[in-house]
């Protein structure tokens, strides 16, 4: 058979199909400052405009031979679309994503408009995802949310939220309510936007904050909604840190996919879960692909992923746009080869 492109592999990755090798992609953000210089642009401007923020992503994918795109890139968007601001560091010629400038300090400061959706950055993301679906119909389009106590985070100063659990406990509950209908809109959105995966990435929430009781009633029930509102398209739970001791819960909450960063031990995950769940993860993405000098230590850790039962090796979060041209080579090289070889869930042809 031809080679499959980088969109029908992520599809059929979804659907458990044979694969010809492994797919290589990330439900985080994945763009490179080569590609960013490539367009004669920088980093700053890429988050403000459709134009440039889908070029960079199809530019970044295929320069390194990735199978999909996702957008956007930094955790701001919604918060300012609730009228939070953004500080997007316009001057500023390195890497710097844009961050919130004015989180709600109590609970009754908050005041989430109900046309948050029309507001901000969010007009412009979804022109870019019509922009990447035209010019790019190769790849496969991915978007990605912020979990429900993430994105409270987002909007709320987070040492306050976690304080509130033992004095405010019912209104943090409902506030985490209200800001699960928030996700929910989104990916709602963003299946009408006809994407091809969504990635929901509550991750603050790993047990390195929360514990597994807390994770339990705080976070379990709030990312089951926003999965069950996702009917059309794949779906998968990220969240960073420490996920041996949810994992089985994050498993419940109805997720396609689930993803998990170098924290996990994906070799007890496989055996807690078995062999027909897809598991990605779970490399360190600054320390693989912009600190390690040699390509053979980074051809090594690559290879230890597959090896330990993924079925596709995703970075633990979002790649820093900084990396190194040759160690982002040998990662996709490795995958494409490496990967050759049956996944645990995922079969080849």
């Amino acid at each position: 058979m031809s080679e499959l492109t980088g969109k029908e592999r992520v599809q059929k990755l979804f659907k458990k199909e044979p694969l010809d090798t492994m797919p290589c992609f990330s439900g985080q953000g994945a763009v490179v400052v080569q590609a960013i210089d490539k367009m004669g642009t920088q980093f700053a401007k890429i988050h403000t405009d459709a134009k440039l923020m889908a070029q960079s992503a199809i530019e970044s994918a295929r320069m390194f031979g990735l199978d999909a795109v996702v957008i956007p890139y930094d955790m701001a968007v919604v918060a300012e679309a609730m009228g939070r601001g953004v500080s997007l560091y316009e001057n500023a010629d390195g890497v710097i994503y844009p961050t919130v400038p004015n989180k709600w300090k109590t609970l009754d400061e908050i005041d989430i408009p109900d046309n948050f959706m029309t507001q901000g950055r969010l007009p412009m993301i979804d022109e870019a995802f019509k922009i990447i679906k035209e010019e790019a119909p190769e790849l496969a389009v991915g978007a990605w949310v912020l979990g429900p106590f993430t994105m409270a985070g987002q909007i709320m100063e987070l040492d306050i939220l976690l304080k509130g659990l033992k004095k405010q406990k019912e209104q943090i509950e409902a506030f985490l309510t209200k800001v699960t209908d928030i996700t929910v809109d989104l990916v709602k959105h963003y299946q009408e936007l006809d994407v091809d995966f969504i990635s929901v990435r509550d991750m603050g929430s790993g047990t390195d904050l929360l514990s597994p009781r807390m994770w339990k009633t705080l976070v379990g029930p709030n990312l089951k909604r926003v999965f069950d509102a996702i009917t059309c398209v794949p779906s998968v739970n990220h969240i960073c840190g420490s996920t041996d001791m949810i994992i089985e819960m994050m498993h419940e909450c109805g997720a396609d996919a689930l993803s998990v960063d170098q924290k996990n031990t994906i070799t007890e995950t496989r055996e807690k879960l078995g062999n027909d769940i897809l598991l990605f993860g779970n490399f360190d993405p600054y320390a693989t692909l912009c600190q390690i000098e040699d390509q053979a230590e980074v051809e090594t850790i690559i290879k230890k992923c597959i090896d330990d039962g993924l079925d596709s090796v995703w970075p633990g979060c979002d790649i820093w746009p900084e990396v190194k041209e040759d160690n982002m080579k040998t990662y996709v090289k490795t995958v494409r080869e490496y990967g050759k070889k049956a996944s645990p869930a995922v079969g080849r042809v």
